[in-house]
């Protein structure tokens, strides 16, 4: 969905609609929401840190939930032209002066300039209704991705319980991988937490009659009870169902029957679309998203399109340090799809991770980041020029995607640090090295076998130091549900 005028880029609609606001307004601090009712946290998109609800205030005010106190000083600011510090991620973008569309243009343009006004109308500390909402019921997940934690995956918190903290990390984040993060354990189960019933109250008082879109993340949201209440909902309430689009955020990797009910339950759902991440092929792909079966992904892709009632689906890709080796076959693989089937199928996103920042492609070395800069350039170059067009006539590569393709190869020109908070170089090579030998043993992989030739290279240049170091809270992150870039998938 789109509010753009026909043939209106994304930089003219900035220019024309979001600039006479302010210079940092951003539609997704009233009408966007990511809302973890597990254990009780917020944010407006997935860039800032995650903050905590007001168990209290939601008693009384079910929509506390996500008009938390803090939300609405945020919205202060951007009305007032402030930058929000937690909002880095846009700024960072914008500042590399090169014509860059950040992140808040594609959260704005996606509602209406009604909607917009209205925002701009209201008393910045009123309560706003939301439009598209990302809800998590809970942390169950049958994944562990390298860059996730114990905070977001039940896989995570059982390899902290079975091997113990991760030794000798010394850079920022570290804490995030030494304990099985109790903070994120529900206070009680779906039934009795105050979040969930905050939410099944919003969601029969104003809620389902507001919203255009409803998005399910995790955890994996396959395996929780709640889910399957709403598609329930969907079956039972088909005129309310016609108008609102429904999201499920899945790593599509599921045991076989949660895959068969989806594809069932999905001809019950008008308007059901599909997200999914990666970001490499095969057993890189399998490294990475530790609990990724690549072929099975790919398989299952095609079972939804084809057996399911699924309008779109979509691929978020988190961008990582080892995932800049396989990305430009990922991005062919995805165009094989779209060739087959169209381009409402495997259309990508490219979301750039800075925590953890050992982790990060700013932290590579600047040769091997300009080797992989300009592989990427010569794949965009050429499929743009190619101009590749599905069945409909539709090109394979929409603009969204080119620019978020174009992004990705100048901040690997430009960047040098994650976040302002990063920590020294020596500090996230220790780490990036430390965190990997410790992961094969732990997950039976082989760094070394998976990423062969300038990966392991750089990884064999690193020396390792001895000693634990004490974790010291990093002021990015403090509160202790900081979200990782990638976690709006909830993976």
């Amino acid at each position: 969905m789109s509010s753009r005028k026909a043939n209106e880029s994304l930089a003219q609609y900035k220019i024309r609609v979001i600039d006479p606001i302010s210079e940092s307004y951003c539609a997704a601090k009233w009408l966007n929401s990511t809302i973890w009712l597990g254990h009780g946290q917020t944010t407006s998109c997935h860039h800032p840190a995650a903050h905590r609800i007001d168990v209290e205030e939601i008693k009384t005010n079910p929509s506390a939930i996500h008009n938390t106190p803090h939300k609405k000083q945020m919205r202060k600011m951007m009305l007032e032209g402030i930058r929000p510090a937690e909002c880095e991620y846009c700024w960072k973008a914008e500042d590399m002066n090169r014509d860059v569309i950040s992140d808040r243009v594609y959260k704005t343009e996606i509602h209406s300039e009604e909607e917009i006004a209205k925002t701009v109308a209201m008393p910045w500390n009123a309560d706003s209704e939301l439009k598209t909402l990302e809800v998590s019921f809970d942390r169950t997940c049958n994944f562990a991705c390298s860059y996730c934690n114990p905070g977001f995956s039940t896989t995570w918190v059982k390899d902290i319980k079975k091997n113990g903290p991760y030794q000798n990390l010394l850079s920022d984040a570290r804490g995030h991988f030494i304990d099985t993060s109790p903070w994120a354990e529900s206070p009680s189960n779906e039934t009795d937490n105050p979040y969930i019933q905050a939410f099944w109250k919003w969601w029969e008082s104003s809620l389902q009659d507001n919203l255009e879109e409803i998005r399910i993340t995790g955890g994996e949201p396959l395996m929780s009870n709640s889910v399957w209440k709403l598609f329930d909902w969907f079956k039972n309430h088909p005129e309310k169902a016609s108008r609102l689009r429904y999201a499920i955020n899945s790593n599509l990797v599921p045991k076989p029957a949660l895959l068969d009910k989806l594809i069932e339950m999905s001809h019950h759902v008008p308007n059901l679309e599909i997200y999914t991440s990666n970001e490499s092929v095969g057993a890189q792909s399998e490294y990475i998203r530790d609990g990724m079966d690549y072929k099975q992904w790919l398989a299952n892709i095609e079972r939804l399109i084809v057996e399911g009632n699924v309008k779109e689906i979509h691929v978020m890709m988190t961008i990582n340090s080892l995932c800049l080796d396989s990305i430009t076959k990922f991005l062919n693989d995805t165009l094989i799809i779209k060739r087959k089937y169209g381009v409402d199928y495997c259309n990508v996103s490219l979301n750039i991770l800075r925590f953890p920042s050992f982790q990060s492609c700013a932290i590579l070395p600047e040769a091997l980041k300009l080797m992989y800069k300009y592989r990427l350039q010569m794949w965009l170059d050429w499929h743009v020029t190619e101009d590749e067009r599905d069945m409909n006539g539709r090109s394979l590569l929409v603009e969204s995607e080119i620019a978020q393709i174009q992004r990705l190869i100048d901040y690997l020109d430009v960047v040098k640090t994650p976040h302002r908070y990063t920590s020294e170089t020596p500090q996230l090579y220790n780490d990036f090295r430390q965190f990997y030998e410790q992961y094969d043993i732990r997950r039976n992989k082989n760094f070394r076998e998976t990423f062969p030739g300038p990966l392991t290279e750089f990884i064999d240049s690193i020396p390792l130091v001895s000693g634990n170091a004490p974790v010291v809270v990093n002021p990015l992150t403090a509160e202790a549900g900081y979200v990782s870039d990638e976690l709006a998938d909830g993976k």
